[in-house]
């Protein structure tokens, strides 16, 4: 197909769903020739035959195959998943609201080559995401964006969740060491007005309730909105449980074909009670399995957000066009997570307020240079974070003797106190960006792209040991890069190869602030600040990738190697004032496999297997060096199959895997011989679906069908072994209307 129906074509497309306004690179001009206004008319006819959307369906994924992305919706990725050099794995809304999985953190946990930590005294109780063996908890985005804090996140508003793999700084700033994880919101649509409202029973006083409804206001104005409300105990663990509410209300305006400006506003509040599961005997290894010991008129962790997006695309030209995204948010997590210790109960505490002001300018190109097609994407960002936090004080007035056998034993009396803040960071970045997809040939095609990020820190912060708070402030800046090739002779598959940087500042985690070791700020040997170079990690990838089954399936592998160079370790004191500034080194390697799809006419499926090994290369403490790192599944896997044995009626699978995981603090060797560590597992999801009529659709799901009894994360120095869900069931009815 010529360049010139690429246009047509994609701005059809654009006009049909807005959406696609923020993904494609080509458009055309507001006066066409009469010949292609022709073209276009013809274009037409074919689009509605061939490629029209319903207007709730995954406007990224591959039509008529629900279960695989086609592309991602970051305008900085200019080609399909397919023909980018790096691994992605994306979770589109069928595969997510087919799994029964309806919050952030267990889809993510699932998946390959990702596990969670813990929250502990040095970072806050919410969604922690390890990719890859290296944190994430700051590397989650929505919609392009960097989020705020660590929080409960769900999933009601969401299109897909996409997973990079890799160090990823040209794309995202900061971090993104093992990857970088982006939600990508619903958006108003102009196909038609339609109205989506579900219901779930379940288990464990599972109820849960979701309003998805969209109104065509006029050619020129579309808006959605999209609302949750659901309550749940936590399998087997009463009174530990779930209560989450929110919306998020969208609106596009297109005043012409070549403007589209979209504003949302996303409210949610989250009123959990946490269960961190079992403790662990740190000499023999063994699980002190006590109900839940969270304590009654004490325990609660709650999350807040309030977040408002503005994003304006205009097509400047043909072939040049500009896009750019505001976002003002502030959250809130607060909360009181208690834990069995010897025969009493521990009890963790903590308060963080965030506010967060971004600016994102993106200008796509789409040009010959020399003879060559180009796509480029050049851009810079401003983001202002502020992080407040603080502790509270708990004067407990009764004792008791921890049983392990008695549901009530977890009665408290007494009263809380909430503290100033007594750490305070405000974080100001201002970054540059260009990248270059550069088609040499049928065969040929490089992916380039730098990046320069400057920050300044300025905190407030309470040490360990400190009678008062000490500033610390420093300015700092750095450059990454990435650059790939793609090697494509045959009609349907690739093989490629990349490399990528990213970099971290001391300091880089803003929830961690003045804990050490946890990615908060760091001091010297000596106990006193001194600014640190960043911590530099480096890719390289060799990779294929295949699309099959007329480009319904797409089947991918990808050989890798994180090195991660001038680590900032924790010193004796790991999470407190005492640290070592650039002295550590680590590395991972292994190969990850991909299938994501349809595998025939009626099996779809997405599978995901990664092999890894870690290593500590250099380290203060040289008894580190040669261990693994912790808190790391040297194997994992995760596959859903669905199969359509009739038009109406579909059933499903699920298998997760994960081997054994260490504990310790992040980038410091675990002693492979240590007793703290979690066993390996394997859990068994189903779920089927049946159509009762076009409009109205009934689910059945059963979570963790053998009741595995299996652990998710581990505390640092044990302690604590975070319990998986047992065994649950719950029923979906769905009407549109």
């Amino acid at each position: 197909m010529n360049q010139s129906l690429n246009i047509h074509q994609s701005r059809m497309k654009a006009k049909r769903h807005p959406l696609v306004l923020t993904g494609i690179a080509l458009a055309v001009s507001a006066s066409l020739s009469n010949q292609a206004k022709a073209e276009e008319e013809n274009l037409n006819t074919l689009l509605i035959e061939d490629t029209e959307l319903a207007s709730d369906a995954n406007p990224y994924s591959e039509q008529g195959a629900p279960y695989k992305a086609k592309r991602m919706s970051d305008s900085k990725y200019t080609r399909d998943i397919a023909e980018t050099p790096k691994t992605i794995t994306v979770l589109t809304k069928d595969a997510i609201e087919e799994s029964g999985k309806t919050d952030l953190e267990s889809i993510l946990s699932a998946q390959p080559g990702i596990t969670l930590g813990t929250g502990e005294g040095g970072n806050s109780f919410g969604d922690r995401y390890i990719i890859r063996g290296y944190e994430a908890r700051s590397d989650v985005y929505t919609d392009g964006l960097r989020e705020l804090d660590i929080i409960s996140r769900e999933t009601f508003a969401l299109e897909q969740v996409e997973i990079s793999k890799g160090p990823s700084s040209t794309f995202g700033g900061r971090g993104t060491t093992g990857g970088a994880v982006n939600s990508v919101t619903k958006k108003p649509s102009y196909d038609e007005d339609f109205s989506i409202v579900s219901g779930t029973l379940g288990t464990d006083h599972k109820q849960r309730y979701t309003l998805d409804t969209n109104k065509v206001v006029s050619d020129e104005v579309a808006v959605r909105f999209n609302a949750l409300y659901s309550e749940a105990d936590v399998p087997n663990r009463a009174p530990a449980g779930t209560q989450h509410e929110g919306f998020l209300l969208s609106g596009v305006y297109e005043p012409n074909s070549d403007v589209a400006i979209n504003a949302d506003y996303y409210y949610f509040r989250a009123d959990d009670k946490e269960d961190v599961g079992h403790a662990l005997n740190r000499s023999t290894g063994s699980f002190n399995k006590y109900d839940y010991v969270g304590q009654n008129g004490l325990d609660f962790k709650n999350s807040e957000a309030d977040i408002a997006t503005v994003k304006i695309s205009a097509y400047l030209s043909d072939d040049f066009r500009i896009e750019n995204k505001s976002r003002y948010g502030e959250t809130v997590n607060e909360y009181i997570v208690s834990m069995a210790r010897g025969t009493g109960i521990r009890s963790f505490s903590g308060w963080q307020e965030n506010e967060y002001i971004g600016n994102q300018t993106n200008f796509i190109w789409d040009t010959e240079l020399f003879g060559k097609k180009n796509s480029i994407v050049t851009g810079v960002e401003y983001a202002n974070e502020k992080t407040d936090t603080g502790s509270y004080t708990i004067n407990q007035t009764n004792s008791f003797t921890l049983d392990p056998y008695n549901a009530n034993n977890n009665l408290w009396e007494g009263s809380v106190t909430r503290n100033d803040a007594t750490n305070s960071l405000k974080l100001q970045t201002l970054s540059a960006y260009i990248m270059d997809t550069i088609t040499l040939s049928d065969t040929w095609e490089v992916h380039g792209g730098v990046r320069y990020d400057y920050f300044n820190y300025d905190a407030d912060v309470l040490f360990r040991g400190n009678t008062g708070a000490t500033n610390v402030e420093f300015n700092d800046g750095f450059l990454n890069g990435h650059l790939g090739v793609v090697f494509s002779p045959w009609e349907h598959g690739n093989v490629y190869g990349s490399w990528s940087t990213s970099s971290n500042i001391n300091g880089g985690e803003v929830d961690a602030v003045s804990q050490c070791g946890y990615g908060g700020i760091c001091l010297d040997s000596d106990g006193n600040y001194k600014n640190a170079e960043p911590e530099q990690s480096t890719n390289l990838e060799l990779g294929t990738k295949w699309n099959l089954m007329d480009h319904k399936l797409l089947l991918t592998a990808a050989a890798f190697q994180i090195t991660k160079d001038k680590v900032i370790e924790g010193g004796n004191d790991s999470y407190a004032s005492g640290g070592s500034l650039n002295t550590g080194k680590n590395r991972v390697h292994g190969v990850e496999f991909g299938l994501s799809g349809n595998v025939t006419d009626n099996l779809s499926g997405q599978v995901g297997l990664a092999l890894m090994k870690s290593k500590t290369l250099k380290s203060f403490d040289e008894d580190n060096v040669g261990r693994p790192k912790a808190n790391f599944a040297e194997r994992s896997f995760n596959g859903q199959l669905k199969y359509q044995f009739t038009p109406k009626f579909a059933v499903g699978a699920i298998a997760t895997y994960s081997s054994e995981m260490l504990g310790g603090q992040p980038d410091a060797g675990t002693d492979p011989d240590t007793v703290v560590r979690t066993p390996s597992y394997v859990v068994y999801d189903v779920f089927a679906l049946y159509e009762v009529s076009k409009n109205f659709d009934i689910q059945a799901n059963v979570q963790n069908l053998t009741d595995k009894e299996y652990y998710t994360a581990i505390y640092r120095g044990g302690s604590i072994a975070y319990l998986g869900e047992g065994r649950s069931a719950s029923v979906t009815a769905k009407y549109k209307f």
